[in-house]
């Protein structure tokens, strides 16, 4: 039996303490990391990584790279994914990669404060109950921990809303979805999640780290919408543009 941890006690007293012990370096390029107006704790990296990325317009609906910001892709409008929307903090390039890496496989938990802080910056009708996607227990076992949990306790503080993280559940252990075909990602995910209990509110958004192809969302939202759910929003940090 795994221990339970409070995602949101644990990120806070990691980054506190870290920042104490540590001098705080960007987790890019591994220089000092000054403090700005927000305090270095809140900055996801040193402005010259953080200029070097360029700020893609994305589709709200898919997430999906755009020319400029709407509310629907033209892709969208004639093959409408399985949710309502997808909020991003920008395209899948440099340095998020390496900030995402650091915060799923280094433990790099104080990286959940800014990048709530930047995600929850793009959502401006925040759905009132949010779902972690579920990690299977061999997963959560091997990993310490579910990264979207703690990214969704972190949201939770800046939108004001309800992290429900027992309702979505992963009851099947499955090869990791990177890499494999679209197919073989549909054949993958079969049958892997179930719904415990009701749902708090029809509005819900699932909380992950990173969409590719949206397998995983979309099965998650097909097993919602049988329980009710009417409006399903995507807050994850990076939509990748692979196919």
């Amino acid at each position: 039996m795994i221990p339970a941890i409070n995602p949101r006690r644990l990120t806070r007293w990691l980054t506190h303490w870290r920042g104490k012990i540590l001098p705080l370096q960007c987790p890019v390029c591994h220089l000092s990391l000054a403090t700005t107006s927000v305090g270095a704790t809140q900055a996801l990296c040193c402005d010259a990584c953080w200029d070097a990325h360029y700020q893609y317009h994305l589709c709200q609906c898919c997430g999906l790279p755009v020319t400029d910001s709407q509310a629907r892709c033209g892709a969208c409008l004639s093959h409408p994914p399985a949710w309502d929307h997808l909020f991003a903090i920008s395209a899948y390039h440099d340095p998020l990669p390496q900030l995402v890496h650091a915060f799923k496989y280094q433990q790099a938990f104080e990286l959940a404060l800014p990048f709530a802080r930047q995600l929850s910056e793009r959502i401006l009708h925040p759905a009132p109950v949010l779902l972690p996607v579920p990690l299977h227990w061999r997963r959560r076992w091997q990993r310490g921990f579910n990264q979207s949990v703690h990214l969704a306790w972190a949201l939770a503080d800046h939108l004001d809303t309800q992290v429900v993280d027992n309702v979505l559940v992963r009851h099947r252990h499955t090869a990791p979805q990177q890499g494999l075909s679209r197919q073989a990602r549909l054949s993958n995910l079969k049958h892997a999640f179930a719904i415990r209990g009701e749902l708090p509110s029809s509005h819900v958004a699932i909380v992950d780290d990173v969409v590719t192809t949206g397998q995983t969302v979309s099965q998650l939202c097909r097993l919602l919408r049988r329980v009710g759910a009417e409006t399903i929003d995507i807050y994850c940090l990076a939509r990748t543009d692979l196919p």
